[in-house]
């Protein structure tokens, strides 16, 4: 057994407090948030039954993941009118240029704060 899995494998919670395994050697029956979601089901309240690491070797540190039962997992709660109308409200603010008021069709980044035209038009010199 490596130094590495070594660190991650702790199935009797002994050293992190609950049980930890290796990434992508968790045992069937637990998914991730990610993963409930992407079979339609949310963690519904449950505790975390287990959790996944793995070393990171560039931050020199540690990623975890938390694990679920799937079994106790609920259904996606559906998106109502009014999620769906303060949802379409939302993109339409991130989408309009604050200084020209236009709808610009996509997502202003917010490292300019402003649209691509308006980006160009402070960029040309006045002559």
């Amino acid at each position: 057994m490596s130094g590495v899995y070594g660190k991650c494998f702790d199935p009797t919670g002994a050293r992190h407090g609950i049980p930890t395994y290796p990434w992508r050697c968790a045992p069937d029956g637990l998914a991730s948030r990610r993963q409930l979601r992407a079979r339609g089901l949310r963690p519904g309240g449950q505790p975390i039954q287990a959790q996944v690491m793995r070393v990171n070797r560039r931050a020199g540190g540690v990623r975890v993941a938390y694990l679920y039962r799937e079994d106790l997992a609920k259904p996606v709660r559906p998106m109502t009118s009014r999620k769906w109308e303060a949802l379409a409200l939302a993109m339409l603010a991130r989408r309009t240029c604050p200084r020209c008021r236009i709808d610009v069709g996509y997502c202003i980044p917010t490292s300019y704060g402003i649209c691509g035209l308006c980006i160009a038009n402070e960029e040309q010199p006045t002559a």
